[in-house]
């Protein structure tokens, strides 16, 4: 059987746990060459162990700018390029809209969104230099249709959408 991923470096960013760590399994299975990038550097190291010896494991912020820039450049610099982005990092956490201070709502943007933003910033740089490569947002259904105690949730991943389409309109 052919992997369909022999040969391509898959970067996915909240890979330590839930959806990112079942789609670098994934991804693994089928080939892939696979950085995990994580807030939970443990978590990371482990998954990366599990995935065999081209994985590797990348602590990363993503709602700081300086802590993406180093970690793509980790990346491409261990593994020369980065052909498929994966962006799975976030946090979830229920609020009633009438409870949730400004600090609240914007550290959920923050991470769900320009944490995104930020980290295929700098990747996209790279592969429009090659041009070639894939970026993968994760979203949410909720971004559709809202969720009680979750506005900031869903503001931030109907951003992610709305990201998403101008970014493969633009670098497509």
């Amino acid at each position: 059987m052919t992997k369909k991923l022999q040969g391509k470096v898959a970067l996915v960013v909240g890979g330590a746990s839930g959806i990112g760590r079942a789609i670098a399994e994934c991804f693994y299975a089928e080939g892939a060459t696979v950085a995990l990038a994580d807030r939970n550097r443990d978590a990371c190291e482990e998954i990366a162990v599990l995935l065999g010896d081209s994985a590797t494991h990348h602590g990363v912020d993503v709602a700081d700018e300086s802590s993406v820039q180093l970690m793509v450049g980790e990346v491409i610099s261990y593994h020369q390029a980065i052909d498929v982005l994966v962006n799975c990092a976030g946090i979830l956490d229920e609020t009633p809209f009438l409870d949730m201070s400004a600090e609240k709502f914007d550290r959920m943007i923050s991470i769900n969104l320009r944490g995104a933003f930020l980290v295929g910033r700098y990747v996209a740089e790279e592969m429009v230099k090659r041009k070639s490569g894939r970026i993968i947002n994760i979203s949410s259904q909720l971004a559709l249709k809202g969720g009680v105690g979750l506005s900031h949730y869903c503001s931030a991943k109907a951003g992610l959408l709305g990201l998403t389409k101008s970014m493969a309109r633009e670098l497509g």
